[in-house]
């Protein structure tokens, strides 16, 4: 007993430097960092995906407004639309194009309906206590872009001074985006139009923020004097498609969790343990600012698009990696159509509307969110708790606490594709089912 004690008394201590803006800042010493500031309604949320298209046949603002109550009742705080203007035709991929190809920046899809259309959802929405984040694709355009015409200044040029296809070459493989052409900014007159474009939706439509698309790839001082802009309007959220530490220092609110995602599905494929999802919490590979939030999720967009269906990347393995995104430290997202046993790839360039099934999932997921509604422990970054992974004498099995003002949340994660028996400290020898796991809470239990 006390070598097992021990024991978890180091992991903690490892594990302050991981994860010292859920809880430790007040304890750092005079002169550090404070937590990065976030509204207050962000503090114990989540995150939902919506694809316009794809959510329903009719595929409108109107015909997913009909969806809000039940959401609602899901326990959905904030609802994040994939982009609502309209798509480029020229170069366009596939019938209808990628919804990241903007052809006007302060217009709707004609598709989704009209703006008063999104105006009267994003109205209802805050009527139920949700708030609205609309993507943002600041990095490039589509290539009948006005602005490319207009001011093509704005704008990357080859040697004949001609816009052309973003083109990334320093990665393992080269890409070509073809429907979509690079914005400059190292013209700092880009600066005022594109903040100006997304002000826009702030004062005259209420959004309550963005989810900007590849982030990393805009020049960090924009992002930080559009932020100081858009809250000169309101106070707004702001979620980084992007990892990296500086973006979050006054920018952004959350960064993408790619990290545990990729974990989650190593796991799910019998390549890694709860030893590897020990050592990355000891061990994160990048050190973010006091109060950061990140996104943790087990799909998106892109990755059900490309990398593959839930059935696919986790088949049995789902609900626990599930809720390991809803209870490790982060804000946890969930893909819309999660809630309906998601089991295929959504096209990207086409009708391919979501098959809905009766919702099986949606009381598992209403299940999580209220967990974490209820129990400040599993709030997000400085409002919640920090982690303590506990000793389970056993590598298929992850187990953990967190803690925040005198409550307390206990997690235990089979994740292995057969039945494990462990033990935590002090306790006495449990057992779990394959891919099974057991929450220990005061507001609720399983």
């Amino acid at each position: 007993m006390r070598q097992l004690t021990r024991t978890l008394a180091t992991t903690v201590l490892a594990l302050s430097g991981a994860f010292a803006y859920v809880h430790a800042a007040a304890a750092e010493p005079d002169g550090a960092p404070a937590p990065v500031k976030h509204v207050a309604w962000s503090k114990n949320a989540n995150l939902y995906e919506v694809n316009i298209r794809q959510y329903t046949k009719e595929g409108t603002f109107k015909a997913f407004a009909a969806h809000l109550p039940r959401l609602k009742k899901m326990g959905v705080d904030i609802l994040w639309l994939m982009p609502v203007q309209p798509i480029g035709e020229k170069n366009r991929k596939g019938t209808l194009g990628s919804y990241y190809a903007v052809r006007d920046y302060t217009a709707v899809n004609p598709e989704f309906g009209t703006l008063a259309d999104f105006k009267a959802l994003v109205k209802q929405a805050h009527g139920l206590g949700m708030k609205v984040l609309i993507d943002w694709v600041a990095n490039h355009t589509a290539f009948d872009n006005r602005w490319t015409v207009e001011h093509k200044d704005w704008y990357l040029l080859n040697d004949k001074g001609e816009i052309f296809p973003v083109t990334y070459t320093e990665g393992a493989e080269p890409e070509y985006w073809t429907d979509v052409t690079g914005l400059d900014y190292r013209n700092k007159a880009l600066w005022k139009g594109m903040t100006d474009a997304m002000a826009y939706w702030v004062r005259e439509t209420d959004v309550d923020g963005f989810r900007c698309d590849v982030a990393g790839k805009v020049p960090t001082p924009f992002w930080n004097q559009a932020r100081d802009a858009l809250d000169r309007i309101k106070p707004v959220f702001m979620l980084a498609e992007a990892d990296k530490p500086e973006l979050q220092e006054h920018a952004f609110d959350m960064s993408y969790g790619w990290d545990t995602k990729d974990l989650f599905k190593d796991i799910a494929k019998g390549k890694k343990d709860a030893k590897a999802l020990k050592d990355f919490l000891e061990h994160p590979p990048k050190a973010f600012p006091p109060g950061a939030y990140r996104m943790r999720f087990t799909s998106n967009h892109d990755e059900n698009s490309w990398a593959g269906s839930d059935v696919e990347l986790y088949g049995p393995a789902f609900k626990a990696m599930a809720v390991l995104a809803a209870t490790l430290p982060g804000m946890p997202l969930i893909y819309g159509g999660q809630e309906a046993g998601l089991d295929k790839r959504i096209e990207f360039f086409e009708k391919d509307p979501i098959n809905w099934n009766n919702y099986p999932y949606a009381d598992f997921y209403a299940s999580l969110l209220k967990l974490k509604h209820d129990n400040p422990a599993l709030w997000n970054g400085q409002y919640g708790g920090g982690i303590e992974v506990m000793e389970t004498g056993n590598d298929k099995v992850f187990a953990f606490l967190r803690k925040r003002e005198g409550n307390a949340v206990k997690v235990s994660v089979n994740l292995s594709n057969a039945a494990q028996k462990f033990a935590l400290p002090g306790g006495k020898q449990a057992s779990l089912a394959a891919w099974d796991y057991r929450i220990e809470a005061p507001a609720s239990s399983r």
